[in-house]
């Protein structure tokens, strides 16, 4: 009988910690599915970040780092500067790469340091409690700005993917969603171009994943799919923002 579906050799058997409906488990199966097609887990190095994704060391099956608040791109930097060959990304949430490592990320890119980043956006610090981050919504209510968030105090959110893309040693930069069967199979693509890109030597590389938080938003998983596509798409397109020159 053909196999229809199987586990990826690119996961661990560790069972998640994260809600249920949260995206992060979709995306955890294409990196490493990326991983496992590209004949890469035996000579990748990945980087957890701090928040919900700070126990990713434990789930894929590569060697991985923990690296500080917003410092994951510094890790990787020195992790692919010493081992060159080696495929390294890093895995990042909104919390940690829009806010206290927002720094880190623009500079990584500007050296066009040839590492991956997979930056899950989610619109809120989901680990602490669901308060605001620089990417939550204006009039999106959270646990610290329950009335919604209001841009004339707090401007408006952060669109890392265009800004990014604005800087030279940027070679591919692109937004995806996983919420829908076609939108994960875009993601999926734009994953292993990320990761081809590196491979290639041609600079860094950073797909952006809109993701739901079903816990901190209040919704039930297909309701917090929902609000994703109509609410986080309208504000931060999907697409491709830049591609290596003479193809993708």
């Amino acid at each position: 009988m053909a196999f229809i579906f199987k586990r990826t050799a690119g996961l661990t058997e560790k069972p998640t910690h994260y809600c249920p409906g949260c995206s992060h488990g979709i995306v955890h199966r294409l990196v490493a599915e990326s991983l496992e097609e590209l004949g890469l887990l035996g000579r990748t190095v990945g980087v957890a970040s701090v928040g919900c994704s700070v126990f990713s060391y434990e789930y894929f099956n590569c060697d991985m780092h923990q690296a500080p608040h917003g410092r994951a791109p510094a890790v990787a930097t020195g992790i692919k500067r010493v081992l060159p060959h080696n495929t390294v990304f890093t895995y990042q949430g909104d919390g940690d790469l829009a806010s206290i490592g927002t720094a880190e990320i623009v500079h990584a890119a500007h050296r066009g340091e040839k590492i991956t980043t997979i930056f899950i956006n989610n619109a809120n610090y989901g680990m602490t409690g669901g308060q605001m981050a620089p990417t939550t919504l204006p009039h999106q209510k959270t646990t610290t700005c329950p009335l919604g968030r209001d841009p004339e105090s707090t401007g408006m959110p952060l669109r890392v993917s265009e800004m990014i893309s604005t800087i030279d040693g940027a070679a591919f930069v692109e937004r995806v969603s996983v919420d829908s069967p076609s939108a994960v199979r875009n993601a999926k693509s734009a994953i292993l171009k990320a990761f081809r890109c590196q491979i290639e030597g041609k600079g860094f590389s950073m797909v952006e994943v809109l993701s739901s938080c079903p816990t901190n938003l209040n919704l039930k998983p297909s309701e917090a799919m929902r609000w994703v596509r109509e609410n986080m798409v309208p504000y931060y397109p999907l697409g491709n923002f830049r591609s290596p020159k003479g193809g993708e």
